[in-house]
């Protein structure tokens, strides 16, 4: 685009969602940063009738494999080694094999993607680091400078457990999957991870279906945290743990895993948990913002504070109290997915604040819904992985 674009904005009319609850005000972009007050030539933003949130953070993703089709349903296993094992036959079919035939930079991307279209603006990717993931047009924000391992057995795959934990500073997260089954197996690998010494304030454990109620308060007596994929637990393990005692404790986060095991995305995910009545709306929102960033050392996101990146969702105010505004959204509904101060995936009318911003658009259905999305995301590769994600043939007004 050319011409002068607006440095920032300011959302008029919002109600938002801060750590003091729902307020309204408007709340001010200026750059990639919330601000105290609006900058110098902001564009203004009508959001009446509408609910600015903080953007989701998936505490647990393996972004490179969203588009490989999961193992055949109604197969559960006692651990994920199980899993692991029987998947090493399901490399053999043809989707399996041309889904993996997609370059990785592309699954990569489409992984993202994923994510961002559902109102995820930052991802803890679980897997080796990829050039990649360093582009400027990333679709989301990545935790970085972390450590982790992938699991203490089964095949050899990623930084060894002992030294990767030793080699990752006190103040960055350390990530492994741990506990994952119900059997003896999985309830025994707290105690081992606990006898090489690596269960540290710093231990972020992913799954932690086989921890006992002594467990978990082991864990959080040393200041850990586990990471709940709901969804990927009851498709794989038929289980998952009971998180209740973790959340009080403020040392649980939400991953949606991938699509090879787990929920579509990470609404999907929210929304399963709401229809089974877990958890509260305030409590589930949680942990997918603040719990997470502060699980993840991520700091300032989960958050609308001045200072903050201004990563955010907009969702229509249905008259709900304030987290209930996110209660059975997908991805569809929502208004506007922000990163970074810009619109990346918004309703048709959001065209003028698009066009301030400098963003190029394309016009694309989500589920049927007509969007424009910020071009870069209308790659013909990623189009082509993404259900549900497609061009608009009827111009969009």
């Amino acid at each position: 685009m050319s011409g002068r674009h607006a440095t920032g904005a300011v959302l008029r009319g919002a109600l938002a969602l801060t750590s003091r609850g729902l307020e309204r005000h408007a709340p001010a972009v200026q750059g990639v940063h919330f601000a105290a007050r609006p900058p110098r030539g902001a564009v203004e933003v009508d959001l009446r009738g509408h609910i600015v949130l903080p953007g989701l953070i998936n505490a647990h993703d393996h972004l490179q494999v969203n588009c490989v089709p999961p193992l055949p349903g109604g197969q559960h296993f006692a651990n994920s080694y199980a899993w692991i094992d029987a998947f090493q036959a399901h490399f053999e079919h043809p989707d399996v094999k041309a889904a993996l035939a997609v370059p990785k930079a592309v699954r990569l991307r489409h992984g993202a993607l994923k994510n961002l279209l559902a109102g995820v603006t930052c991802v803890a990717h679980h897997d080796p680091w990829d050039a990649t993931l360093d582009a400027d047009d990333f679709p989301v924000a990545l935790l970085r400078g972390h450590g982790w391992s992938y699991a203490l057995g089964g095949p050899a795959y990623g930084p060894p457990v002992r030294e990767s934990f030793a080699a990752t500073p006190a103040d960055k997260p350390w990530i492994i999957h741990l506990a994952e089954g119900s059997d003896a197996v999985a309830r025994a690998e707290l105690d081992a991870l606990d006898t090489l010494g690596c269960l540290a304030p710093n231990s972020v454990l992913v799954h932690g279906v086989g921890l006992s109620e002594d467990d978990m308060a082991r864990v959080v007596a040393r200041g850990a945290a586990v990471v709940w994929c709901p969804a990927s637990n009851r498709n794989l393990l038929g289980t998952t743990l009971d998180p209740r005692p973790l959340a009080a404790a403020g040392r649980l986060a939400l991953g949606s895993d991938s699509r090879l095991s787990g929920a579509r995305d990470l609404l999907d995910e929210l929304c399963g948990v709401r229809e089974r009545d877990e958890f509260s709306s305030a409590a589930l929102l949680a942990l997918a913002t603040s719990d997470a960033a502060r699980i993840l050392r991520l700091a300032g996101h989960g958050t609308l504070d001045s200072g903050a990146p201004a990563n955010f969702i907009v969702v229509a105010d249905r008259g709900h109290a304030g987290p209930a505004a996110l209660d059975g959204v997908r991805r569809a509904d929502l208004r506007a997915v922000v990163r970074d101060g810009r619109p990346c995936v918004a309703d048709p009318d959001f065209a003028p604040w698009f066009a301030a911003a400098g963003v190029d658009t394309a016009a694309m259905t989500l589920d049927g819904r007509p969007k424009l999305v910020d071009a870069r995301l209308a790659d013909p590769a990623l189009i082509a992985l993404e259900p549900g994600f497609e061009r608009h043939h009827r111009r969009v007004h």
